[in-house]
C-alpha cells in the first residue's frame, strides 16, 4: 500500500510539474515575436503588365492585454517594416476587452508604433468585434493618426488590387452589398479583408481570396487534443472549424486565417504562436490556346 502511495504521489507531482511548465511556456509563446508564415498565391483578373505584390497581414493586436502592449507592439512593427512588404493589411481587434471605455484608454497606444509601418501603398485596417464592443471611434482616430486607411464596408484600389474591407460579421457590422458596390468600377483584383471568417458564405465567387483573423489559431491547442475553443462542440457560432488557421483552398476561393498578435482572455498561447503573413501575390498564368489544326 505504501508503495502504491508514493507512486500516487510522485505521478501527483509530475502532474504539477508538467503543468507548470506548460504554463510558464505558454505565459513566453504569448509575448514572444511573430512567426512569419509565406505564401505565393497566383490570382486571376491582374491588370496587365502590374508587378507582384507583396502583402503583409496582421490581426487580434488587442492592445491592453497581458500580451500587448506598446512596447510589444513598436518591436513587431519593426518586424514586418523589415520584411518590406508593399501593402499591409490588419484584419481587426485591435483592442483588449469588453469595457465600452476600454477603447478611449488604450487605442491612443497604437499610433506610434503602426506609424512606423509606411509601405508603398499603405496601411489598410478593418474593424473588430473586441473594437465595436470597447468602441470603434476612438480606434479608428488612433489608426488614422498614425496613416492607417480604415475600412467599414468600404473598397479601395491599392495599386492591381481592390481591396474590399467588410465591417465585423461577429458583431453584427459587416454589410456585404455595401461593400461590393464600392467596389464597383474600381476594377483590380478582388481581395477581400475581414476580421472574421465568419462572413465566408455570404461573399459572392467573385471574390476569391479572403484574409482574416479573429480565431487566434485555437490560442491554446493542446498535443493530441486540440484547440480548447473546440470544446466540447466545434464554435460554428464563430466561425467554420475548417477555417480555424492557415491556408485554406476552397472551390470558389483560398482563404488565410492569421493567427493573430494578442490574446483573448488569459495571455497564454500553447501551440497557436503569434504570426503573420508574408503573402506574394501574382497573375495567374494562362496556359495559351493550342490552335485548330
Amino acid at each position: 500500500m505504501q508503495a502504491i502511495l508514493k507512486w500516487l504521489i510522485g505521478l501527483a507531482a509530475l502532474a504539477v510539474v508538467a503543468g507548470g511548465g506548460m504554463y510558464l511556456y505558454a505565459r513566453h509563446e504569448a509575448r514572444s515575436d511573430p512567426v512569419v508564415r509565406r505564401a505565393r498565391l497566383a490570382l486571376s483578373g491582374w491588370p496587365e503588365g502590374a508587378k507582384p505584390v507583396t502583402v503583409a497581414l496582421l490581426s487580434d493586436i488587442h492592445i491592453g492585454s497581458g500580451a500587448m502592449d506598446a512596447e510589444r507592439l513598436t518591436r513587431i512593427a519593426d518586424q514586418i517594416a523589415a520584411t518590406h512588404p508593399d501593402l499591409v493589411l490588419i484584419a481587426g481587434d485591435f483592442i483588449y476587452g469588453h469595457d465600452p471605455a476600454e477603447s478611449a484608454r488604450l487605442a491612443p497606444g497604437l499610433t506610434a508604433p503602426l506609424a512606423r509601418l509606411r509601405p508603398p501603398l499603405g496601411v489598410i485596417a478593418v474593424p473588430g468585434n473586441h473594437d465595436h464592443w470597447t468602441g470603434a471611434g476612438p480606434v479608428r482616430r488612433a489608426l488614422e493618426a498614425a496613416g492607417v486607411t480604415v475600412l467599414a464596408n468600404q473598397a479601395v484600389r491599392r495599386g492591381p488590387l481592390t481591396i474590399l474591407g467588410f465591417d465585423d460579421s461577429f458583431s453584427g457590422h459587416a454589410d456585404v452589398a455595401a461593400t461590393l458596390r464600392s467596389a464597383a468600377g474600381l476594377g483590380g483584383v478582388a481581395v477581400a479583408l475581414t476580421h472574421s471568417p465568419g462572413l465566408i458564405p455570404r461573399l459572392p465567387p467573385s471574390v476569391n481570396l479572403l484574409l482574416a483573423g479573429h480565431t487566434h489559431c485555437g490560442q491554446v491547442v493542446f498535443p493530441l487534443i486540440g484547440a480548447a475553443t473546440d470544446w466540447p462542440d466545434p464554435p460554428k457560432r464563430l466561425y467554420d472549424p475548417r477555417y480555424r488557421c492557415g491556408v485554406v483552398h476552397d472551390p470558389e476561393r483560398t482563404v488565410i486565417v492569421t493567427a493573430g498578435m494578442g490574446t483573448s482572455g488569459p495571455a497564454l498561447r500553447l501551440g497557436a504562436p503569434p504570426d503573420f503573413w508574408l503573402l506574394t501575390l501574382v497573375p495567374a498564368v494562362i496556359a495559351p490556346t493550342r490552335k485548330a489544326g
